[in-house]
């Protein structure tokens, strides 16, 4: 089976919506709903992200949104149970997001083959050092077909940028800003930083995140990279307006 991260950068290579939303909330069994829905929506990509109980990268609104999803139950052993199906009814691209000590409380040889069994495309996880990811875990994605999605910051050296790009797969995630998710930050703010990176010639493609909310907002985005992650308005969206598909048709609406 081919990644479907890779498939869809061959095919599509601008404009590129990927949303991201917090599992199990706002209800335990509400990820499979949402998944459905955004892919009906007609979203590119889905990025699925872990509950942990110290999102450090995570503004207020995503760590509401996960201390609410594990009170709710969620665990990762829940979510593969919840996902284990997803392949017979959907064919997008899904991306788990997390940070690390769940995943070396699950095993990470573990994780890996889990993921691979219920057809993950690929993880980002924000706080794996690049030495520890190459000992532990390059050898394990690569046989298992998952890709490796790394950041980079405008505080990222070139030197630091080129070594992110040998080690990723898929794509790229450029962090608009220094702040956490959902910062109130102007994209064009960036655009030399943008620059800077589009001129490494990275083998990779990018997408923005980080205070990406609006039409206008992924418009900025879209002109610096081959598309956008938006997260927080997503999950305030369904936090006020529920998960069903008129809900999630309205908001991707407002995106395009």
């Amino acid at each position: 089976m081919k990644n479907r991260i890779t498939t869809l950068f061959k095919t599509k290579n601008k404009d590129i919506l990927s949303i991201f939303f917090v599992a199990g909330y706002p209800e335990l069994k509400d990820t499979i709903t949402i998944i459905k829905n955004l892919e009906n929506a007609g979203v590119d990509l889905i990025e699925i992200g872990i509950p942990f109980s110290d999102p450090l990268a995570d503004g207020p609104v995503i760590q509401q949104a996960s201390t609410e999803s594990i009170k709710n139950g969620l665990s990762l052993k829940e979510l593969f149970l919840q996902l284990k199906d997803i392949r017979l009814y959907s064919n997008i691209p899904i991306v788990l997001m997390g940070y690390l000590n769940p995943i070396l409380q699950f095993g990470i040889e573990d994780f890996i083959k889990q993921c691979k069994k219920i057809g993950v495309d690929g993880i980002i996880v924000p706080d794996l050092p690049l030495d520890y990811y190459q000992k532990r875990f390059s050898k394990l994605m690569i046989e298992n077909n998952l890709s490796n999605i790394l950041l980079l910051s405008n505080q990222t050296s070139e030197e630091r940028i080129l070594e992110i790009d040998k080690n990723s797969q898929g794509f790229i995630y450029i962090v608009s800003s220094q702040g956490v998710t959902g910062s109130d930050i102007s994209i064009q703010e960036n655009s030399r930083y943008y620059q800077k990176v589009q001129d490494l010639g990275l083998k990779n493609p990018r997408l923005i995140g980080f205070g990406v909310k609006d039409k206008n907002s992924f418009k900025d985005a879209a002109k610096h990279s081959s598309g956008a992650i938006i997260g927080t308005a997503f999950v305030e969206h369904i936090k006020k307006y529920g998960i069903d598909q008129k809900s999630i048709d309205a908001f991707v609406q407002k995106i395009r």
